[in-house]
């Protein structure tokens, strides 16, 4: 079993639940919003997911998954200013879209990183994060953050 203290499994468990919370409210819903109880739930896990990436030093000291965090916690506050406000005006609701499905993509990187440097046991399959089957995947989370963004805001706008 790949070394994981207490706290990771804590971190990993609630990052699954958000991560398994925000892909079924995409799916039902078409958008994250506090408003619906999946999208409550993704966004406290969300939350509470990024605060605790913040604790783990893995690697030795403040890195990429830390910079993420710190982003996935500014995307929220912005989705929640969005949501609750009309401090964006009349792109509150592509403004909130953007930010909690941004959050979506911010989850995956680390998710896939440590996933694949993890495992298999004793043989993982990337060991280091230039891995070209690690930028393969970040570049194919880009374009669906895109895609899915993009299929978000036509959707959004066909609402009104």
């Amino acid at each position: 079993m790949p070394e994981i203290t207490l706290f990771g499994w804590f971190h990993t468990l609630v990052a699954i639940v958000a991560l398994l919370a925000g892909f079924y409210t995409l799916a039902r819903f078409k958008v994250i919003s506090s408003e619906q109880l999946s999208g409550k739930i993704y966004l406290i896990c969300t939350i509470i997911a990024a605060a605790s990436a913040l604790g783990i030093y893995k690697h030795g000291g403040f890195g990429v998954a830390h910079f993420l965090a710190v982003l996935t916690l500014f995307a929220v506050l912005v989705g929640g200013v969005a949501e609750k406000t009309d401090f964006f005006g009349g792109l509150s609701r592509y403004m909130q879209a953007a930010s909690y499905s941004a959050t979506l993509l911010f989850h995956m990187i680390p998710a896939i990183t440590d996933g694949l440097m993890r495992l298999p046991v004793g043989a993982p399959f990337v060991t280091e994060l230039e891995d070209p089957l690690l930028r393969g995947f970040y570049l194919a989370f880009l374009v669906t953050y895109v895609v899915g963004l993009g299929l978000q805001f036509l959707w959004l706008r066909g609402k009104k």
